[in-house]
């Protein structure tokens, strides 16, 4: 009965150990790289405009432009020409301008 109390007691340690080794581990995690702060106009354009002015499509967060001090995304380079070249014609379908 003492050798299968010794036993429980061993688990039950050894059981302890990996929890707090779990838990430490938990801690050391590394956090996601944030992207960088942008001025206040643009970040409300990423966080409104979903959609290609121009085409309608999902927007690219690498194709954009600046225009009166917003960033307006594309969903790809032959769209940001064609809003460069008469962004008059796409003000109205975009959020960010709408205030």
């Amino acid at each position: 009965m003492n050798n299968k109390k010794k036993q429980v007691k061993t688990i039950l340690l050894l059981a302890g150990f990996l929890l707090v080794g779990l838990f430490a581990l938990q801690g050391c995690k590394k956090s996601e790289p944030t992207e960088p702060a942008e001025p206040e106009g643009a970040v409300s354009a990423t966080i409104l405009q979903k959609t290609c002015p121009v085409m309608g499509s999902p927007i690219n967060k690498d194709i954009f432009t600046e225009y009166k001090g917003k960033k307006v995304y594309f969903c790809m380079p032959a769209c940001k020409e064609k809003f460069e070249a008469n962004p008059e014609e796409y003000i109205a379908k975009l959020p960010q301008f709408k205030e």
